[in-house]
């Protein structure tokens, strides 16, 4: 199966052990040196409508993922799943 990375972002992200749909991928760390995924970022849930900013985002290892399908992302890792506050950018630089 042949993807783009554009194409992550419209596939679901299910929890395999917990079965929460933790959302849909937003990003992606990578290592430059050898050019692999090393993890994908779903962003956490919005906190009353995203007026007051949105919870920590989900930091998927990629030994978590266990299947990627046609419109789904399975995980099935308890404890590799950690949460992580997104940096917030300077509005002028």
């Amino acid at each position: 199966m042949l993807s783009r990375f554009s194409d992550f972002r419209y596939k679901e992200v299910i929890n395999v052990r917990s079965g929460q749909r933790l959302g849909y991928v937003c990003d992606a760390l990578f290592t430059t040196q050898e050019g692999r995924i090393t993890a994908l970022v779903v962003p956490g849930k919005a906190k009353y409508f995203g007026m007051f900013g949105r919870e920590e985002d989900y930091v998927l290892p990629w030994e978590c993922i266990s299947r990627i399908g046609d419109d789904l992302i399975l995980v099935e890792s308890e404890h590799g799943i950690r949460r992580e506050k997104r940096p917030k950018r300077a509005l002028f630089s």
